[in-house]
C-alpha cells in the first residue's frame, strides 16, 4: 500500500503473533476499512514507541566496551564545571541515527588530559522490535554544585514523542560520581542548558518537533500534535518539578535547538534553528505568550548556535561565520559580544576555521573564562574539541590571554571505521 511503512522481520512479529503471520494476515484484514487499517497500525506502533518509556540506566563501569579503541563516532553534547573545578564532557557514539549512545569523561587539569569514558547510556537491547536510541541532551552545572545530565530516550531514530529524561550527581567531584535514577520529565529532548532567571525560576528549553516521527514510527504519537514546537518548561524548585508554561511554534521548523537569554528589561528573548533562518520571538510574561517570530538579528546556518548572558553583563554569541552577518555552513566557528542586548555584536575571535565543525555549547567558569566544546567531522575524525577564552581575547579578534587555548581534544574515537 501506498505510504504504509515496510516492517522488518523482528518489528512484524512484534506486531503481528507468530499464528497470524503464518496464517496469511491478508486474510484478517480484507474487510478493514482504509480507516480501520490506520487504526489499527497506530496502535501496534504506540506499543513500540512505548518501550521508549522503561527507565534507562546510567552505566558507571563502562570499560571496557566503551572504551576509545570500541569508539567510531563522536558528535558533541555539552561540557561543565564543577564547584572545584572537573570539567565534564558529554558525547554521542554510534552515530547521529537509531545506533546513538551516550559517553562522558572527566579532566581534573583544566581540559589538559581526558579520562577513559566514566559513564555510558545505551538503551540499545537484544530483541527489540527497532532500535531504541538516546541521541541528544546537555550537561549543566547548578548553583548548589549538583550536575544535570538531559538527555532523551526514543525509538529509533525519532518517534514522534521521544523524552526527556534526567539524571542527577551530588557528587561529581568525587572519584566515583555516583548517579540518580533516570527520571522522565516531559516529552521532547533538550540540546542547551537552563536559563536562571532573576526570580530564580529555572528555564528549561524542550524542543518538541512539529512534524512527525520518522521512518516506520511517523504515524505514532499523533495525539501529540498540539504540544509540538519550541517548549518552554520552569521550575521554581530547582528541578523537583517542572510544568510546561509556554511555547513557539517557528516557520519552517527544524530541530529547534532553542536558548532563551533574559534581557534586562525583563523580557525573555529566544533564538531557535528552523529549516531557513535563525528566527527569533520574545515573551514579556515569563514564557507564557510570545511576540510573532522574526528572523535574529546575525546569520547561521541550519545548526546550532550557542548563546548566554556573562557575568560582566555582556552577551555571548557563538556562530558559523566570519561576519555577523554571513556564514559558510559548518566551519568558521567564531565568538562575539555585544553590550546593547543583542542589537548590535563585537569581535569575532575565531576558534576554528576548520570545516565539519559543529554543535557548540559552553559555560562561564568563575574567573570569567569561556570554555566551548564542538565536535569535528562526526563519522570521520569523530573529535570533540574545547575551546577556553576571555572577553578580552573576543574583543582583540585573537588570544591575548596567557591560559587561552583553542581547538584542545576532549576524544577522537579509535576504532577502525567500518569494523564491527
Amino acid at each position: 500500500m501506498k505510504n504504509r511503512p515496510c516492517l522488518t522481520r523482528p518489528l512484524a512479529l512484534f506486531l503481528f503473533p507468530a499464528a497470524l503471520l503464518a496464517a496469511a494476515p491478508e486474510a484478517r484484514f480484507a474487510a478493514m476499512s482504509p480507516e480501520e487499517l490506520r487504526a489499527y497500525e497506530r496502535d501496534t506502533l504506540q506499543r513500540v514507541a512505548d518501550l521508549s518509556l522503561i527507565p534507562p540506566v546510567i552505566n558507571t563501569d563502562p570499560l571496557p566496551k566503551y572504551d576509545y579503541d570500541r569508539l567510531d563516532y563522536g558528535m558533541t553534547i555539552g561540557i561543565a564545571r564543577t564547584p572545584r573545578g572537573r570539567l565534564w564532557a558529554v558525547w554521542v557514539g554510534g552515530e547521529d541515527g537509531p545506533k546513538a549512545f551516550m559517553v562522558g569523561a572527566t579532566s581534573d587539569d583544566d581540559g589538559a588530559t581526558w579520562s577513559k569514558p566514566r559513564f555510558a547510556v545505551d538503551s540499545q537491547a537484544p530483541h527489540l522490535p527497532l532500535p531504541r536510541s538516546v541521541i541528544v541532551g546537555n550537561i549543566w552545572t547548578a548553583p548548589d554544585g549538583r550536575l544535570w545530565f538531559f538527555f532523551d530516550q526514543t525509538m529509533n531514530h525519532y518517534d514522534g514523542r521521544q523524552g526527556v529524561w534526567v539524571s542527577v550527581c551530588d557528587n561529581p567531584d568525587a572519584e566515583k560520581p555516583a548517579w540518580s535514577a533516570p527520571t522522565r520529565i516531559w516529552h521532547g529532548a533538550v540540546l542547551n542548558k537552563p536559563t536562571i532567571l532573576a526570580n530564580g525560576e529555572w528555564l528549561l528549553p524542550v524542543e518538541f518537533p512539529a512534524f512527525a516521527g520518522s521512518g516506520p514510527m511517523r504515524f505514532a504519537n499523533t495525539e501529540l500534535e498540539p504540544l509540538r514546537g519550541a517548549n518552554v518548561l520552569v521550575s521554581a524548585d530547582q528541578g523537583q518539578t517542572w510544568a510546561r508554561r509556554g511555547c513557539v511554534r517557528f516557520p519552517k521548523p527544524n530541530w529547534d535547538e532553542h536558548m532563551f537569554v533574559e534581557l534586562k528589561d525583563g523580557r525573555i528573548w529566544m533564538l531557535a534553528r528552523t529549516s531557513g533562518d535563525v528566527m527569533q520571538s520574545f515573551s514579556q510574561d515569563g514564557g507564557r505568550t510570545w511576540s510573532a517570530p522574526e528572523p535574529a538579528p546575525f546569520k547561521h546556518p541550519v545548526a546550532r548556535f550557542h548563546i548566554r548572558r556573562l557575568a560582566s553583563g555582556r552577551i555571548l554569541l557563538i556562530k558559523h561565520g566570519r561576519t555577523i552577518d554571513t556564514h559558510e555552513g559548518r566551519s568558521l566557528l567564531t565568538a562575539w559580544l555585544s553590550e546593547d542586548e543583542g542589537q548590535t555584536w563585537s569581535g569575532g575571535l575565531m576558534l576554528d576555521e576548520r570545516t565539519g565543525i559543529s554543535y557548540p555549547d559552553g559555560f562561564q567558569a568563575p574567573d570569567g573564562t569561556l570554555y566551548v566544546s564542538y565536535d569535528r567531522n562526526r563519522a570521520s575524525d569523530g573529535e570533540i574539541l574545547f575551546a577556553r577564552f576571555t572577553e578580552a581575547d573576543i574583543l582583540a579578534g585573537k588570544l591575548v590571554s596567557p591560559d587561552s587555548k583553542l581547538q584542545c581534544l576532549i576524544s577522537r574515537p579509535l576504532k577502525p571505521r567500518g569494523k564491527k
